[in-house]
C-alpha cells in the first residue's frame, strides 16, 4: 500500500495580509492606466444661457497675435465696467417739500441735498422781515456745496454723490410730518441710500449707506454753504458762524480765523465726539448720535471762499463748513436744526445747552438770564421784565447804598482836614519818601472816623459786573431776540435804533450824580463822576450794545435818584468838621 508523503514541506514567504495589499495596488494601477488611455473623454462645458459665454477680443490694430504677439484677453479693468448693483437715477431734476409747525425743509434730487430750511416761528433781519432760512443758496452755488452733501476720502466719489438724480421714494412735491421720505441712487458701481424721518420737533432721522462694488464706503454727511442768519449786519454773519463739538462734556467751537483749507485739512477725520455741528449767535445745526444705534462721532471741519463786494471792490469771503461720520455702515444720525433755546437744548439726549455760551461772564450773566425768565413766566412783556428785574436788583442793593451814603457823608466831614494834609504835601513829588508821610496822616484820620476809603463806591463797583452779564444774556440768548418793548423798541438785543435811550440813560445818570455827594477830595475825580454818564451815553452811541441793557441802566439811574432824592430828605449831610491845627 503507497503511504502518502509527509507533512511540512518548504514554508511560503507571503503572509495572506501582503497578498491583499499587493493585490490592491496592482489593481489601482490598472483602473488608472486605462482611465487615462482607454476611458471616455468627459463632455465639453456649454455656456450657461443667462450668462453670455465670454469671447477673447479681437486683436486690436497693429498686434499679430499669428507672429507671437499675445492679443487683448479679457482684464480686470473689462470686469470693472461690469455693473456691481443695478444703475439707478432719476430722469430729471425735481423738489420735494417737507414740513411740520417748526419749519419747511426743500430737498433737491440732485445730490439728494437741501436747498431751503426755513423756521416757520422766526424772521430774519431783512426789511421788510422774512421766513428765517438757515441756508444760504448764493454762497452754495458759489462754492457748490449744500446742506446734508456726502463728504468723502476721494473727491471723485464726492462729485459723483452729489450731483446724481436720485429717484425719491415718493412722487408727491410736498409732504406734512410725520413722513418719510428715502433718495437713491447708483451708477452701478457707486450706490448711494439716503432715509430721512421727520417728526414734529427740530429734529430729522437720517440714515446713510454708501457702498462701491458692493463694499462699504465711508462718508460724512456735511453742512456746507454757511449758515444761519444772512441777513444781520453788524457783525456781519460770517463772524457769528462757529463750527463745534463736544468730547468729553466739553464744547470746542471753532470761528472761521481757526479754521483750515480743505486742503490743509487733508483726509482726516477726528473721533470720539459727542456731538458736533455749525451755529451762529442765535440757531443751530447738530449732528446727534442715534438713539437706538448709537456710535462716536468722526468730524471733519474746514473752510472755504466765496466772492463779495465790499466798497465796490471783489473780495472773499471764507465760509464754514463741517461734516460728521461713523464707523458704522449704514450711518445714523439724528440732525437738529432750530433755535438755541436754553430750555429746549437741556431736554436733548445729549443735552446741547452748553451751546447757549454766555462767555467768561457765565457765572453771572446765567442767574441773570434764569431770573428774567422767571419774571417773564409773570410779566409777559420782556422789556418790562427786565424794568421789574432792575427794580429787583437795586432793591437788594439799596442797604448798601445806604451804607455808601453814610461813608460819604463822614468823609465830607473831614474833607477840610484831609485837603489840610494834602496841602502840606503838595510840593513834593509822588516818588518821594515824604508823601507816604501823607498817606499816613490821610488814613489815620479816616480810622479815627471809622471811614472806609471805599465804601462810597461799593454800589457802583457791584453795578458793572452785573450791566456786562446782562450784556451776556441779553446778546446770546434766543428769547431777547427780536423781542419788543414799546414804541420804536421792536427788538431789545439789537441797538436803539434812534438813541433815544443812551441819551435818558446819560440823563438819569447825570442826574443820580449831581444828587450823590462827592467823597472825593481830589478835583480830578470829581470830574471823572462828573463826566461818567456823558462817556456812557457815548460808548452806546458807538458800540451797538443791546437797548435792553440801556433799558436797565435807564431804569437803575431812574432808581437811583428817587433813591437818593430820599437819602438826602432822611439823612442830610452835617456841616463839615473844622480842621484841626497841624503840629509844626
Amino acid at each position: 500500500m503507497n503511504q502518502l508523503p509527509p507533512l511540512g514541506g518548504p514554508k511560503d514567504k507571503f503572509s495572506p495580509e501582503l497578498r491583499i495589499l499587493v493585490a490592491a495596488l496592482l489593481s489601482m494601477v490598472v483602473i488608472l492606466f486605462w482611465a487615462k488611455y482607454f476611458g471616455p473623454k468627459p463632455p465639453v462645458n456649454q455656456p450657461k444661457p443667462n450668462q453670455p459665454a465670454q469671447t477673447a477680443p479681437a486683436a486690436p490694430v497693429g498686434t499679430n497675435a499669428a507672429n507671437g504677439q499675445s492679443a487683448e484677453t479679457p482684464s480686470t479693468v473689462e470686469a470693472a465696467k461690469i455693473p456691481a448693483v443695478p444703475a439707478t437715477a432719476d430722469s430729471q431734476e425735481r423738489t420735494i417739500v417737507v414740513e411740520n409747525a417748526l419749519y419747511r425743509v426743500e430737498f433737491s434730487n440732485r445730490g439728494a441735498v437741501v436747498k431751503s430750511w426755513q423756521l416757520k416761528e422766526y424772521k430774519d433781519d431783512a426789511k421788510p422781515p422774512q421766513v428765517l432760512d438757515v441756508v444760504h443758496p448764493k454762497v452754495s452755488e458759489e462754492t457748490g456745496g449744500w446742506p446734508f452733501a456726502l463728504v468723502f476720502d476721494n473727491p471723485q466719489l464726492g462729485t459723483q454723490a452729489n450731483s446724481g438724480l436720485y429717484k425719491i421714494s415718493s412722487d408727491a412735491k410736498s409732504l406734512e410730518a410725520p413722513a418719510d421720505v428715502t433718495f437713491t441712487w447708483s451708477d452701478g458701481h457707486l450706490q448711494v441710500v439716503k432715509k430721512f424721518h421727520f417728526d414734529h420737533s427740530y429734529t430729522v432721522d437720517v440714515e446713510t449707506e454708501v457702498s462701491e462694488d458692493g463694499h462699504p464706503v465711508m462718508a460724512g454727511l456735511a453742512w456746507l454753504g454757511g449758515f444761519g442768519d444772512l441777513t444781520v449786519t453788524n457783525p456781519i454773519p460770517v463772524e457769528t458762524e462757529y463750527v463745534f463739538y463736544d468730547e468729553g462734556s466739553k464744547l470746542e467751537t471753532f470761528a472761521h480765523k481757526k479754521l483750515k483749507t480743505a486742503e490743509e485739512w487733508g483726509n482726516i477725520w477726528q473721533g470720539g465726539k459727542s456731538w458736533t455741528g455749525i451755529e451762529d449767535r442765535y440757531f443751530a445745526a447738530a449732528f446727534l448720535p442715534s438713539l437706538k444705534e448709537p456710535a462716536p462721532l468722526e468730524v471733519r471741519y474746514w473752510k472755504g471762499f466765496h466772492g463779495i463786494k465790499v466798497d465796490g471792490k471783489d473780495e472773499t469771503e471764507p465760509v464754514p463748513q463741517v461734516a460728521t461720520a461713523t464707523s458704522t455702515q449704514p450711518m445714523k444720525l439724528r440732525v437738529f436744526v432750530g433755535p438755541k433755546d436754553y430750555d429746549l437744548l437741556k431736554k436733548m439726549n445729549p443735552p446741547l445747552h452748553a451751546l447757549v455760551n454766555f462767555g467768561w461772564m457765565e457765572i453771572i450773566a446765567d442767574p441773570l438770564f434764569h431770573g428774567l425768565k422767571w419774571i417773564h413766566e409773570y410779566v409777559p412783556n420782556w422789556g418790562w421784565s427786565i424794568v421789574v428785574l432792575t427794580l429787583v436788583i437795586n432793591m437788594v442793593l439799596f442797604p448798601l447804598r445806604i451804607t455808601s451814603y453814610k461813608s460819604t457823608m463822614k468823609m465830607q466831614r473831614v474833607a477840610p482836614e484831609i485837603k489840610q494834609i494834602q496841602e502840606r504835601y503838595k510840593k513834593y513829588k509822588m516818588n518821594d519818601p515824604r508823601k507816604a508821610e501823607m498817606n499816613k496822616e490821610v488814613m489815620a484820620v479816616y480810622s479815627r472816623e471809622g471811614i472806609n476809603p471805599i465804601g462810597g463806591c461799593i454800589p457802583q463797583l457791584l453795578q458793572w459786573p452785573i450791566w456786562l452779564g446782562l450784556y451776556r444774556a441779553l446778546q446770546g440768548t434766543i428769547e431777547l431776540r427780536h423781542a419788543p418793548w414799546f414804541g420804536w423798541i421792536t427788538d431789545l438785543s439789537a441797538k436803539d435804533p434812534y438813541y433815544i435811550l443812551p441819551f435818558l440813560m446819560g440823563v438819569s445818570m447825570y442826574m443820580a450824580s449831581k444828587m450823590t455827594p462827592m467823597p472825593a477830595t481830589d478835583a480830578q475825580q470829581a470830574q471823572m463822576m462828573k463826566y461818567m454818564p456823558i462817556a456812557m451815553a457815548g460808548i452806546f452811541l458807538i458800540i451797538p450794545y443791546p437797548s435792553g441793557l440801556a433799558v436797565y441802566i435807564l431804569t437803575s439811574g431812574l432808581v437811583g435818584v428817587v433813591q437818593q432824592w430820599y437819602l438826602n430828605r432822611t439823612h442830610p449831610l452835617p456841616a463839615p468838621a473844622k480842621p484841626t491845627r497841624a503840629k509844626k
